[in-house]
């Protein structure tokens, strides 16, 4: 592959509070961008100054939609180093949504070592404050100057970076979720399981009527029956009910989570069960009326692990652990955030050094 060109900027940025950072709104001095042409593969890696793109009015991406993206972060630890957490598993991904949209493959080795190269330039944005990090935006856009409805001949893949504080306004604190009765987002056989725009856009109604009636998110139900349980929109959803911790399997129409893995993964090196499978929301109002429900929590890149203290569906009000963090949940943040930051050892060999 070719070597990364680099051209760095003459009018650095004033980087912002890292004490108020929220989420997404400040973005780095520099940003990658690769091409791809049809017969001549990805080409021209390269880092430049971060700057609007100019792209065609015509561009595909614009009128089909023809585009995907990851979030991943990079960490600082106490000892200077810069970790990335499970890199590989998200340009994984990014394959998994390029096959679905009909864009062409990256080489996964390569483009993790590519936002490697961009992180170094711009390793001093990366804030050092408790519960901060640097957010990761890899993303791949459709570029033909062309209507009509068919895969594009040429793309950009592009990173962004972005320093950032807690993903929601309440931090570790539990959030309260409304489950959509009417809405679909996704089905079986369609994109939902992709990371691609196009379901996001799908979920922006339910989303603003939930927070009108004061939620914070929306729980998805499957789009055919809308009785089992899919996804939070930004995150993959656990119920720990008795002994179990249960969660969504995976079907198709659900984002395939790295942090949704990973916790998998911690719960079972625990002794605990885990099982994926489908859920109805039933069976979650039972389990709270009989008591058995003891926990509920989200996992995602942006928040990590999200405590659910209450749901709310069909004028029915379900609080989860009197609205508190529960002990699981607690435990699995911390240890998670406790490796991606390099202050518990990791012996998933789940972080990447950056330098």
């Amino acid at each position: 592959m070719e070597n990364i060109k680099k051209v760095l900027t003459k009018n650095p940025k004033v980087k912002p509070d890292q004490k108020h950072l929220g989420f997404g709104d400040y973005f780095t001095d520099h940003m990658f961008i690769m091409d791809y042409t049809e017969g001549k593969g990805w080409h021209d890696p390269r880092i430049v100054p971060y700057a609007p793109l100019s792209i065609d009015p015509a561009a595909m991406v614009l009128h089909y939609g023809q585009a995907i993206f990851e979030g991943m972060k990079a960490y600082h630890t106490e000892d200077g180093r810069v970790l990335l957490f499970r890199p590989r598993k998200n340009m994984e991904r990014v394959n998994i949504s390029n096959d679905r949209l009909c864009i062409p493959q990256i080489d996964v080795d390569y483009c993790v070592e590519c936002i490697k190269e961009l992180i170094k330039v711009e390793k001093d944005w990366i804030p050092t404050e408790p519960g901060t990090s640097l957010y990761i935006r890899p993303f791949i856009i459709a570029t033909d100057p062309h209507l009509g409805v068919r895969p594009a001949n040429t793309y950009q893949f592009i990173v962004i970076l972005s320093p950032v504080g807690a993903y929601y306004k309440e931090g570790i604190n539990p959030v309260k979720i409304y489950v959509e009765p009417f809405y679909v987002r996704a089905v079986k056989g369609g994109i939902g399981f992709a990371k691609t725009p196009g379901n996001y856009a799908a979920s922006l109604k339910a989303q603003v009527e939930a927070k009108e009636k004061g939620y914070t998110q929306v729980l998805w139900l499957d789009g055919v029956e809308k009785k089992y349980i899919e996804e939070v929109g930004t995150m993959n959803v656990f119920f720990v009910i008795g002994d179990e911790v249960l969660t969504p399997s995976l079907e198709g129409s659900i984002l395939a989570g790295i942090t949704r893995m990973s916790t998998i993964e911690l719960l079972k090196s625990l002794g605990l069960k885990v099982t994926e499978r489908r859920i109805t929301i039933q069976e979650i109002i039972d389990a709270n009326k009989n008591g058995t429900l003891k926990e509920a929590f989200g996992t995602g890149t942006a928040a990590v692990i999200s405590p659910i203290g209450e749901l709310y569906m069909d004028g029915t009000v379900i609080p989860i652990n009197e609205g508190k963090i529960g002990p699981l949940s607690k435990k699995i943040y911390d240890t998670i955030t406790g490796i991606q930051s390099g202050k518990i050892e990791d012996t998933f060999h789940w972080t990447t050094l950056v330098e």
